[in-house]
């Protein structure tokens, strides 16, 4: 009997997909009479739609894991067939979520009613107190009542003591119904601060309502500006531990009081912004975003530096090993491969502001402080998905190196809570006032170890993201998608699928990435892709520091261009792209013998910097380099590739630097002189 051959993997999900398709085609058929069923028949149908729905979830998540290349013969429109079937998917998805609503309301007193939303933030908590109600009102019970009572005239009490009054700075006209209209110079007595920016106020007539905070100063100003520190402690609450679990202790380090400082100074116009609906409430400052704009301490070039031993007197983290001659390997207590894969159902920001950039900076964290380097992605999304971000891993050739999703993590940290803090970002311009900014969209914390101290598994994570800073517990992204979903399991099944996440894989490295990546600083985190480039630069640090140097007690300046110079150019991720691109095609004419040998490699790749890197980096036809404007990137890398044409034509460096056509800055010394006590880092433990 012949075998017989099996089925196409694309063809197996939409086989799949039809049985489901009569599983739930049956049962709407069978629930048209759901008003003669008996209420068990009902809650029977209301379990076989969840079920139907985890089926379809699984079919889902497997299609979107299909690959054309799995298909063991060719098909015809792949692309739109899998587009088809993930179409009729909702769509079942759909039908089964309306009959469960419908059923839900049928047996209400046995399941629960739904709550209704609606878009307003506001309105939605109304909607959410006036089911409550009834629901209460339906209940007769005595104590409860009493309760409420209670509860009340505590409320009235909260109120009355937290009341206070404020001048208006402006003019406000009500947007709907609920809002308190009022002009400049109006006193009006604030009676509850909401979260959301949105307070209830009473003007001098007795009128009740909606205002926004941002309107407002306190009525005397020596008590205004006790009242806006007190503001200031109430929107950025302390949390006592993270998402994941990990203890947050009160800060007391000096850079984040910087942060905290720089973070209050724009929480005005973040207010604005949410105020006008412009941002989800969840949106805050970027808090990795302020680390980076303090100094170096946080940036790649500061961690790539040799590490001082306590007694300052050796290199913790650079040795020699006479026997290879080379620097020696080593090992780290945390040492592997992140891919980042996606980002989903991300808020998406008003007309009023354009999004310059979508990005994932991420760094070690022990929920008290960051650990390493900020490494930042830069994610690409389409026009069709714009709740989506994409990464590009494996970033070969010229692609850039600021989108590749594949990164390296090296620590050697010994906290037990020791971690990877994820923060999704977008940089923004308004445009009515061409003010320029960074957000962050969410934030999550993924605990590398567990809590005896074992390994996380390398596996794909789904992290659902938090709102605030990492400092804030309780805060949600988007309140109007809340996570803390009302009603019954299905809906709230449904409500977890339209949660901010973002998907991560951890992969444990083979032996070729181990031993390249313990040629690395014990703690650093980058792209896998210029991997290869921080290595040969250690390497030429080993040699320079330790091979080369006359004594070991000297600690003059030492003349290098490369270690001068590379700090500098680890900061510009397009030059780092012109370098890795001018490494590969020299590396493409070498010959296999040529690869093997360490030291041909080194001095081609001195050679290769010298020729590109060194002109091109101090060249006054490059404009400086900005984070997020395209038409500065857009001229950097014009500069960028006509030069390197240029250097394909043979003209090479030293001609570069002859030409009378090439102007440059004016020379220093620090472009040539490698002063390695003043870049070392000193040990802190």
């Amino acid at each position: 009997m012949l075998a017989r051959r099996p089925r196409n993997p694309l063809q197996a999900l939409q086989r799949r997909t039809q049985e489901l398709k009569l599983q739930v085609d049956g049962l709407l058929s069978e629930s048209q009479l759901k008003e003669a069923l008996e209420a068990s028949k009902r809650r029977d149908i209301y379990q076989r739609c969840i079920q139907l729905k985890q089926a379809i979830d699984e079919n889902k998540d497997a299609l979107q894991k299909l690959n054309k290349a799995d298909e063991p013969a060719p098909i015809g429109n792949y692309n739109q067939k899998k587009e088809d079937e993930h179409s009729l998917l909702d769509k079942l998805t759909h039908q089964l979520q309306e009959l469960a609503v419908s059923i839900n309301r049928e047996n209400i007193t046995e399941i629960g009613a739904l709550p209704e939303r609606e878009e307003d933030d506001n309105s939605a908590e109304e909607a959410e107190e006036e089911d409550d109600d009834e629901e209460e009102e339906s209940e007769e019970t005595g104590d409860e009542e009493e309760t409420e009572d209670e509860e009340k005239q505590e409320h009235e009490s909260q109120q009355q003591a937290t009341s206070k009054e404020y001048i208006a700075i402006g003019d406000f006209t009500a947007q709907q119904a609920g809002d308190l209209t009022f002009k400049k110079g109006e006193i009006l007595l604030v009676i509850e601060k909401k979260p959301d920016g949105w307070w209830i106020a009473k003007n001098t007539k007795g009128n009740k309502g909606l205002i926004p905070r941002t309107y407002l100063e306190p009525y005397n100003k020596e008590e205004g500006q006790d009242s806006s520190e007190e503001g200031s402690e109430e929107d950025t609450e302390v949390g006592d531990q993270t998402a994941e679990g990990a203890e947050v202790k009160q800060r007391t380090d000096s850079h984040w009081n910087a942060v905290r400082k720089a973070i209050s100074e724009q929480i005005n116009t973040i207010d604005v912004l949410t105020t006008m609906g412009a941002i989800p409430s969840g949106f805050r400052p970027s808090m990795l975003f302020q680390l980076l704009e303090e100094g170096n301490q946080f940036q790649a070039s500061y961690f790539l530096q040799p590490e001082l031993t306590p007694s300052q007197l050796a290199f913790r983290d650079l040795m020699w090993d006479a026997k290879a001659g080379t620097i020696k390997s080593i090992p780290s207590r945390v040492s592997f491969i992140l891919t980042l894969w996606s980002c989903k159902m991300i808020p998406l920001p008003g007309t009023s502001i354009q999004v310059l950039s979508r990005h994932v900076s991420l760094c070690l964290f022990d929920g008290n402080k960051v650990l390493s380097n900020i490494h930042t992605v830069r994610a690409t999304w389409q026009p069709k998905k714009p709740k989506t971000w994409t990464f590009s891993p494996q970033v070969t050739g010229i692609l850039p190196c600021l989108l590749d999703g594949d990164c390296f993590i090296r620590s050697n940290s010994s906290s037990p809570d020791l971690g990877i803090l994820f923060e999704l970002g977008i940089s923004y311009i308004r445009n009515s006032t061409g003010e320029r900014g960074e957000l962050s969209c969410g934030w999550v914390f993924l605990k590398l170890f567990d809590a005896g101290g074992l390994p996380i598994p390398a596996k794909t994570y789904e992290l659902f993201l938090n709102g605030g800073t990492p400092y804030e517990k309780g805060v949600e992204v988007d309140p109007s998608v809340s996570r803390k979903a009302h009603g019954n399991v299905f809906h709230q099944m449904m409500m977890m699928r339209r949660q901010p996440q973002l998907l991560v894989k951890l992969r444990s490295s083979n032996r070729r990435s181990r031993n390249l990546l313990s040629l690395l600083p014990e703690t650093l985190i980058g792209s896998m892709c210029s991997i290869h480039l921080l290595i040969f630069y250690r390497q030429i640090l080993g040699d320079v520091l330790l091979k080369d140097r006359m004594s070991m007690q000297s600690a003059d300046l030492i003349s290098n261009p490369v270690l001068a110079t590379f700090p500098k150019l680890l900061e510009q991720p397009d030059m780092m792209d012109a370098l890795r691109s001018s490494w590969a095609e020299k590396e493409s004419t070498l010959k296999r013998s040529e690869k093997r040998d360490k030291e041909f490699l080194k001095a081609m790749f001195l050679l290769v910097y010298h020729n590109c890197m060194v002109p091109l980096l101090h060249s006054t036809l490059l404009p400086p380099y900005r984070w997020a404007e395209e038409e500065t990137e857009a001229a950097r890398w014009k500069v960028i590739t006509d030069f390197l044409k240029q250097n394909q034509d043979g003209e090479g460096g030293l001609q570069a630097l002859l030409s009378p056509h090439g102007v440059h800055e004016p020379f220093d010394i620090s472009e040539q002189t490698y002063d390695f006590l003043g870049e070392l880092r000193k040990n802190t433990a």
